[in-house]
């Protein structure tokens, strides 16, 4: 039903992503290159989360299992906002605590606390920043939608989605050439 005729994303965000390359929860390189041609949905959390992270990680976990029935082709990142705690052995078992399905889903660190926080805030707008005085970071809770170009075209919150809305956007992104 979806057609390249004016069925495209309401009110798009088109925050174009940075290239990017970090270390996902197999220890191996994954990047923006990986993504390419892909539809995906990103969010930013990190595994001793004591608040938002943990009903984050459980809706994503959800919308997985969401697309997969509904055969869609969706990829999944997480970006670390506290790697020097989250090593890729960190998020892996973090990850598997949830069920969540790792061929469609990376989970990213190999980065400074600082850079991270200047790629949040410059490709996605979002604080992804670690307080001196704890052990929890201030970040946003959105999930981001990405097109087949990298690029950002809407934001949902990510501790209370619509998932029929972030399903009816992703139908759309993946209907387009």
């Amino acid at each position: 039903m979806l057609s390249g005729c004016g069925n495209g994303i309401e009110d798009p965000l088109d925050w174009e992503i940075e290239d990017f390359t970090y270390t996902n929860q197999e220890n191996e390189e994954f990047g923006l290159a990986d993504l390419e041609g892909e539809v995906w949905l990103a969010d930013f959390i990190f595994t001793n989360c004591t608040t938002v992270c943990l009903p984050m990680t459980s809706n994503m976990v959800e919308l997985q299992k969401q697309f997969k029935e509904e055969d869609l082709d969706i990829k999944i990142v997480s970006f670390s906002v506290d790697p020097l705690v989250d090593k890729p052995e960190v998020l892996k078992s973090y990850a598997e605590n949830y069920g969540a399905d790792f061929a469609s889903w990376n989970l990213l660190t190999g980065y400074t606390p600082q850079s991270i926080d200047k790629f949040a805030m410059e490709n996605f707008r979002t604080i992804a920043r670690k307080p001196e005085d704890s052990d929890q970071v201030l970040h946003g809770t959105e999930f981001y939608l990405v097109d087949k170009n990298g690029v950002v075209m809407k934001s949902y919150n990510g501790v209370n989605p619509v998932v029929e809305d972030i399903i009816s956007d992703a139908k759309i992104l993946l209907a387009e050439e």
